[in-house]
């Protein structure tokens, strides 16, 4: 089967709801005390960045539903291996994280897998 390049978006913008999710959970994480006292839990009840998390995986979600429809599982499974590449650069722009020399040969083998799958796929 060959993705259309309508698919291929969807399945990249799962990729990145999913990425831009887990940074913002980073960003509740970054503002909450500590979740193990009930200040901390009511901390986490009001937290806009939490909220706005679970918005975003709950759209990611609904999208993953519609991907599945007109994809198959094995091969739109793999794209969810863009978040390993999307959420380290997040962090590293928005956090300061450090990334290495392995991260971008990580990176160029996920990204070389994703090519040898799609050029499986379409044959």
């Amino acid at each position: 089967m060959t993705l259309s390049l309508t698919q291929i978006a969807q399945l990249c913008s799962f990729a990145v709801l999913l990425a831009a999710g887990q940074i913002l959970f980073k960003l509740s994480a970054s503002t909450l005390p500590p979740l193990a006292s009930v200040n901390g839990m009511v901390a986490l009840a009001t937290n806009f960045w939490f909220w706005t998390a679970l918005t975003l995986y709950g759209t990611a979600t609904l999208l993953w539903i519609i991907i599945l429809q007109q994809v198959p599982l094995s091969l739109a499974y793999p794209f969810m291996a863009l978040g390993f590449v999307f959420v380290p650069v997040a962090s590293y722009i928005l956090f300061k994280e450090p990334l290495n020399l392995f991260y971008g040969l990580g990176v160029l083998l996920i990204i070389g897998g994703l090519g040898v799958i799609m050029t499986l796929a379409s044959k």
